[in-house]
């Protein structure tokens, strides 16, 4: 008997060798939040490879899950790929994703009304003056925490002096802490913003998009060891993206059941959330540029990095995909 063991151990593990041909799957990481999502439909659309899609709570720990090399792929937003050029990490933007997400809600008691900067204006100096200002919540480092500070800023609001901030680094926590009265606004995430409109805990106070960021929101990034590597797979994955968006664009129930099936929030509570999300591969230099030159001035970075925004954005991968120059992919 011990004859044959060899033979059937050795063919087993030549089975699941990389000499078998079968090539290990990209792994793609991305947030739980109605316009990251979409990113778990990829091993659906991809060619030639297999994509590994894992969501995780938040974009810092899809970060930090690529860079410890734990992924391949990542699904971060504009702001994350700053802040991981100022720190000097390996990334490198490929595509984008989908954008938009970001809603500020206001607690009943503030009684505002839709883009009320006045109202709120006048709220944010009389609770400084009465010694107990504002606290607005938001996910520190998010797109959404970037975008509010930018909006704030614009409208005069110090948010580093002016009002208190909460951290809630769980979007999914920002419900509660609106009905418990522990904070007074927040800058939430869709699809958990429209769950706080439509429970009724709060009202819509803006779409914080009037900001050096816009609506911008999701890249599609890698590092350029997995690029030196894995380039084919990496040019799979952007090519299962730009599939991704068309198929987004066509067809807003798939959409609806990604979120549905991905955070157990109602069909209605999704359908209401990515009314407020943008599907577009491009990628937005320019703005990207204007988006860094913002976090400095709300010092979440410490130097500029316009050069690196530059160096570590390769556009060849969309320009294989779609068969468009750069020219028309955002550059």
């Amino acid at each position: 008997m011990r004859r044959h063991l060899g033979p059937l151990l050795a063919a087993a593990l030549w089975s699941l060798s990389p000499a078998s041909g079968q090539e290990a799957p990209v792994k793609v990481g991305y947030a739980k939040c109605a316009h990251c999502l979409p990113v778990a439909l990829l091993p659906g659309l991809a060619k030639g490879v297999t994509i590994d899609a894992t969501g995780f709570n938040s974009g810092n720990d899809v970060l930090t899950a690529l860079i410890a090399k734990s992924l391949d792929v990542a699904q971060v937003t504009y702001l994350h790929y700053v802040t991981a050029l100022d720190k000097g990490f390996d990334i490198v933007a490929v595509a984008g994703e989908v954008n938009g997400g970001s809603e500020c809600l206001s607690a009943k008691a503030l009684g505002l009304k839709a883009d009320d900067w006045a109202g709120f204006k006048a709220a944010v100096e009389k609770a400084k003056a009465a010694g107990k200002p504002l606290k607005v919540a938001a996910s520190r480092g998010n797109a959404q925490d970037i975008h509010m500070r930018g909006a704030f800023l614009k409208q005069g609001i110090n948010p580093n002096k002016d009002i208190q901030f909460v951290n809630i680094p769980n979007p999914s926590d920002h419900l509660a802490a609106i009905q418990r009265g522990e904070i007074d606004m927040v800058c939430s995430v869709e699809p958990f913003a429209s769950q706080i409109r439509m429970a009724g805990a709060a009202e819509r106070f803006v779409l914080p998009y009037d900001q050096a960021a816009g609506n911008l929101t999701n890249l599609i990034v890698t590092r350029s060891d997995v690029i030196a590597s894995r380039r084919a797979a990496v040019q799979a994955v952007v090519d299962a993206d730009v599939a991704l968006v068309a198929k987004l664009e066509a067809d807003k129930g798939v959409w609806v059941d990604v979120i549905n099936q991905k955070t157990g929030l109602a069909k209605d509570v999704a359908a209401e959330a990515i009314k407020n999300a943008e599907p577009d591969y491009r990628m937005h230099r320019a703005k990207t540029l204007a988006i860094a030159a913002m976090m400095r001035d709300l010092k979440y970075i410490s130097r500029d990095v316009s050069a690196d925004v530059e160096k570590h954005m390769d556009f060849s991968f969309l320009e294989a995909a779609t068969k468009k120059t750069r020219d028309g992919l955002g550059y």
